[in-house]
């Protein structure tokens, strides 16, 4: 292949929250005379709906509807090949064009990002996070945590009776990714930060070896109905 730009060419499968799509990028694509040619530069972006109270969005890049089921509150989309550069992000209630949350998010190549809708749905907000998934140690797994609700305090993550994985991230606040044995199930507790005051918990999750997991807080801290705290688990990368 002639002029392939600089791609990743890590081995992974990358996953969302509903499906799996393999092979990172494609280095060159054939054109109609059969002949290898520069595959245009490349981002992969999933998006995840975490803001309490809203309705069920279409999420477009630029003019492209980017989904085919309407996302709900607390689910979302696996990662999407996007071009790079300075690309306009917009959540509309599904079905229509009413505009929920709208803004631009420059995309870089080569990289990996989430975009979560947060904050109630009176006041929609987004957060951009680079993702990474370098591939961990073997049988390894490696998690973070992102706090994407407004009204939570500061929150820690952590193993049942075990280790503290992620400490003190307020709103909008996400710890870097750290390595715990894979292979084995775990109950994982978002608790109030410095505390063990649990404020929510993924019950016995299996997290594979080789892969690679986000834990997000969403919801609304005084709610007691489908808004309330939850945690949620993106399985953002495994390796074979």
């Amino acid at each position: 292949m002639k002029k392939a730009h600089s791609l990743i060419k890590k081995q992974a499968i990358i996953a969302g929250m509903f499906g799996l799509i393999a092979v990172l990028f494609i280095s060159c694509i054939k054109n109609n005379d059969n002949n290898d040619v520069t595959a245009p530069p490349a981002a992969l972006i999933s998006v995840v709906n975490a803001s309490p109270g809203t309705q069920p969005l279409d999420f477009y890049l630029d003019e492209n509807k980017t989904n085919v089921q309407a996302i709900s509150y607390g689910s979302g989309l696996d990662y999407l090949r996007a071009y790079t550069g300075k690309r306009t992000a917009t959540f509309y209630l599904a079905g229509t064009r009413q505009t929920v949350k709208s803004d631009t998010a420059t995309l870089q190549a080569d990289r990996f990002y989430t975009l979560y809708l947060t904050n109630v749905s009176t006041a929609p907000d987004f957060l951009l996070l680079r993702d990474s998934i370098a591939r961990p140690a073997s049988g390894m797994t490696a998690i973070r945590l992102v706090n994407v609700s407004a009204s939570a305090p500061a929150v820690d993550l952590a193993i049942k009776s075990g280790q503290v994985l992620a400490t003190n991230k307020a709103y909008k606040g996400f710890s870097s990714f750290v390595s715990i044995q894979g292979g084995n199930t775990y109950t994982l507790e978002v608790r109030q930060a410095g505390t063990t005051t649990v404020l929510a918990t993924i019950n016995d999750i299996q997290l594979k070896g080789n892969s690679v997991y986000t834990v997000w807080l969403q919801g609304v801290a005084s709610a007691t109905d489908a808004t309330m705290l939850t945690a949620k688990i993106q399985t953002n990368a495994y390796y074979n």
